[in-house]
């Protein structure tokens, strides 16, 4: 299991919404609804081995990728102060010399749980009862 499918796990085993994971290489696959599974993966935001965001990919059986989201950590958890930087980083994990790991703040299961419930904000979008044609209140 390499590092990213662990911090997939930690942040799937959080959510409400994402059923029957499964895990190929550093993406995680899940189902939303019947008829939509999403894909989630880490992403960089223009930096070379520096992934700071999640995205999230829907995609729909017949008719395939429905609608893309990227949620970054700074945007989740804001920035966090570090030795080297005490005006405070933005979260990310990065790929140095072949080992990934998160740089100079790693999450706990309270920070996983707020990016999981963004997920699920996310998700629940797209969820069994709007597939349906119900509308948002």
């Amino acid at each position: 299991m390499n590092f990213f499918e662990k911090e997939l796990r930690k942040l799937v085993g959080q959510s409400n919404t994402l059923a029957d994971p499964r895990y190929v290489g550093r993406a995680c696959y899940g189902r939303v609804s019947d008829n939509i599974r999403v894909k989630l993966q880490f992403v960089t935001m223009g930096t070379h081995e520096k992934y700071e965001a999640l995205q999230t990919t829907l995609i729909n059986n017949t008719e395939g990728e429905i609608d893309r989201s990227v949620i970054r950590f700074k945007d989740i958890w804001g920035t966090k102060k570090f030795t080297n930087f005490p005006e405070g980083i933005a979260p990310h994990i990065w790929t140095y010399q072949g080992k990934s790991e998160w740089y100079g703040f790693e999450p706990n299961p309270a920070d996983y749980e707020i990016l999981a419930n963004s997920l699920d904000e996310y998700l629940d979008l797209f969820s069994e009862d709007m597939e349906y044609g119900q509308t948002m209140t």
